[in-house]
């Protein structure tokens, strides 16, 4: 099984890895069988599998729940559980109590917690539970300055995953402008200060490669990045962009598949059948 000492040493031998979002159980199979080291039940739950408008709404109770079937199904991947938005933010006790949760309850290997909550994550890594930081876009801040903040002008702050439009990433700072270049070394210092109390990695979300190269060669701990540019340790992709299945994928999304499609193929060719008579034939009853 892979650990948080194996994820550790990709980066110190030079290993490139992948990271993927699953929400259920047989996804969470076929990944593991895929070899991808890393499964993350990401809070995207909320709106590639629930229906929310944001990641926002998600609960505890409802990221337990996959992230239970997540880990029935991963027998060699290590499972990272977000922690959704208000189960650690209002007191280091209740984010202690959430992330031994996911644990204890639902099976998770580690917690990945966003922005610079370190008081928490030294906490929970005193108490042997792995955390993973998250820096960049964090879209659970999304509505306040510690999200998106001075990274973009205030009429694309809530914007979430890049543009589709061919522009740059959510987190480029802008050519000459000052508030862009003091939040892009807040972003390093934040960096910076999550691996000091004890995070064994850190996403990089929509940030300039600029910066992510910069993160990247300063800290001791792999770098995951998502829209981040090439020069992170890993990459992760929210699987429903990853299959096509998303209605819109952003900029920092690349399908490999066309799901989307062949769902819908498979959905008409069966109520085709169905509305001819040609489906059960013989091959598909009992007798």
């Amino acid at each position: 099984m892979i650990t948080v000492l194996d994820v550790r040493r990709f980066k110190a031998e030079g290993k490139r890895f992948a990271m993927l979002t699953a929400y259920d159980h047989p996804t969470a199979r076929i990944l593991d069988e895929a070899g991808i080291p890393v499964l993350l039940v990401g809070d995207s739950l909320a709106t590639n599998v629930l229906g929310y408008e944001s990641t926002l709404p998600v609960t505890m109770e409802e990221m337990l729940h996959h992230t239970r079937a997540v880990a029935r199904g991963a027998r060699d991947a290590m499972v990272v559980a977000d922690m959704p938005f208000l189960s650690y933010q209002v007191s280091v006790e209740e984010g202690i109590r959430n992330a031994g949760r996911f644990v204890k309850e639902a099976g998770a290997h580690a917690v990945k917690i966003e922005g610079p909550q370190l008081e928490l994550i030294g906490r929970l890594v005193e108490l042997g539970i792995p955390v993973m930081g998250h820096v960049g876009l964090t879209p659970q801040s999304v509505h306040g300055d510690e999200g998106v903040g001075e990274l973009v002008p205030e009429d694309r702050r809530e914007e979430q995953a890049g543009r589709e439009d061919g522009g740059g990433p959510v987190g480029a700072p802008r050519v000459g402008d000052q508030r862009g270049e003091e939040a892009a070394r807040r972003v390093l210092d934040q960096a910076l200060a999550i691996e000091k109390v004890g995070a064994f990695s850190i996403v990089l979300e929509a940030i300039p490669a600029e910066l992510a190269r910069e993160i990247t060669a300063r800290v001791q701990v792999p770098t995951i990045g998502i829209g981040a540019g090439p020069h992170c340790d890993g990459q992760v992709l929210v699987l429903t962009d990853l299959l096509g299945l998303s209605e819109r994928i952003p900029k920092l999304a690349k399908p490999y598949a066309d799901l989307r499609r062949v769902i819908a193929e498979a959905a008409r060719a069966f109520a085709e059948e169905v509305a001819t008579g040609a489906f059960p034939d013989e091959a598909h009853t009992y007798r």
